[in-house]
Parts: structure tokens; sequence; C-alpha cells
């Protein structure tokens, strides 16, 4: 399904048993919804410097592939904290982007430079940076267009092939990958790879979002 009737991502585990009984536990501590978005910039940030400082400490890979789901999972909790438990405020919305946009460019962008950092020399490292920009700015894309759409009446279209999972999922992946490289002699090869295919896969997602809206504007066009 690509299109939302609200601005919720639809997420199977949001029914999950681990998952309300998690949300349920953050409101009883009174933790409200906006803090807990915030909270995944936190995790974001943080995974950010762990790449960075990765290339000249591996096992900081293996944070930054921890790091990541738990931006994810702070995504999770924030909406349902603030819808099932009633504790959504007037900047709820605010919120709810403002840190994912942030938290998307603060990973890609480090994990791209982390890349470049530890090839050192060669391929990578000479486009290793720029593919990392390229990447979050095609994650920052695909969200415009969603909300250019809801702003034009279209519901909230959270298709992919790459959408803010299968980013994340990418990304800690390539930085699994980059913790153990340096066994075999390779030198950001395998993060490198992953974030040139959340660069091409994201930018594919921006397209087919506006083609979608572009094919909903015209079919309310009059004739």
């Amino acid at each position: 399904m690509t299109a939302s009737t609200d601005n919720r991502r639809p997420i199977p585990s949001r029914t999950s048993r681990w998952a309300v009984a998690l949300a349920k536990a953050v409101a009883g501590l009174g933790i409200s919804a906006n803090a807990v978005s915030v909270s995944s910039l936190v995790f974001a940030a943080l995974a950010a410097a762990a790449l960075l400082a990765a290339p000249e400490r591996p096992a900081l890979y293996l944070a930054a592939a921890l790091l990541c789901p738990l931006r994810l999972l702070a995504n999770l909790i924030d909406g349902m904290v603030a819808v099932e438990h009633g504790r959504a405020t007037p900047t709820g919305p605010l919120y709810n982007e403002i840190p994912d946009r942030l938290a998307d460019v603060a990973i890609l962008a480090a994990a791209g430079a982390s890349a470049a950092a530890a090839a050192g020399t060669g391929f990578v490292a000479d486009w290793g940076t720029l593919v990392g920009w390229l990447a979050a700015v095609a994650a920052l894309m695909t969200a415009y267009v969603r909300e250019l759409g809801r702003a034009l009446g279209r519901p909230a279209d959270f298709g992919g092939p790459f959408a803010k999972q299968q980013r994340m999922v990418a990304v800690t992946i390539g930085s699994l990958g980059a913790a153990v490289e340096g066994l075999w002699g390779g030198h950001g090869e395998i993060l490198f790879a992953a974030v040139l295919i959340v660069a091409i896969g994201t930018m594919a997602t921006a397209w087919r979002r506006l083609a979608r809206l572009a094919a909903f504007l015209r079919a309310g066009a009059p004739e």
C-alpha cells in the first residue's frame, strides 16, 4: 500500500505485542510523544558520530548498526504514544517531521564520509562523501514530495522502494559489513555500496512519488 489516509506511515509492527507494550510503558513513565521524537534525532546524531569515528575505530560501526534501528524504534513509538495514548500536541507534526529530516541527513551524509575516510584513496575516497550527500538530498525530496502531495489533497504517499525503513536497513547492513571487512583487506567498499544503493533507490522513490502525484493532479484536472 503506497498511500495513507492520514500522515501515519503504515507499519505492520505497530500492532505487535512488543510495540504496544513498549508504547504503554513509555506513556506510563509520562514521557511525551515529542520527547520520543527528539530521541530519534539523538540516536541519529550518535549514529553519525560513530560512523565518522569508525574508520579509526572499526568497532564503532557496530554501534552505528545498533543506533540506526533505535532511531526507527523511536519513530515507531512516538506516534503510538501520541495517538493510542492521547499524548498528541498542537506542535506534534513539527516534532514528527523535523527530527526525521535531520536524522536522515546526519546518518546518510556521515555514512558516505565514513566510507570515503576508510578508503583513504581511490574511487570510494573520491566519491563517498558526494554519494552520501546525494542520498541525504534524495531522502529530503521523498519527504517533500509526500508533504506536497498532502498539501494538494492527495493521501500521504509512503511508497518505496527506498522509504525511511529501507534506507536505515541498508545503512545498518553496510555498517555491519564495514565492521568486519578489514578481515579480508576491505576499506570502505561495503558501506559505500550500501550508501550508493540508498542514493539510487531513494532517487527512484522520489521520482515514483512525484509521478503518482502528477497522475493524481491530472486525474482531478477539469477537462
